[in-house]
């Protein structure tokens, strides 16, 4: 799992836990400690606007 820097609205503790979750025998993460640490401790989650729900009702 790759982790650049970016931004943090970005940088979730979702994020995280669903590149973890989804490994199926290897996880290696490829980013700064810093940056995971504060993914972490980020547990701030925005309302993701994607018009899903819309669509699928289309």
């Amino acid at each position: 799992m790759v982790i650049p820097p970016s931004s943090p609205m970005l940088l979730t503790r979702n994020l995280l836990y669903t590149g973890i979750t989804r490994a199926k025998k290897l996880l290696i993460i490829v980013g700064s400690e810093k940056i995971v640490e504060y993914m972490i401790k980020n547990i701030d989650s925005k309302k993701r606007n994607t018009g899903l729900e819309y669509k699928m009702k289309q």
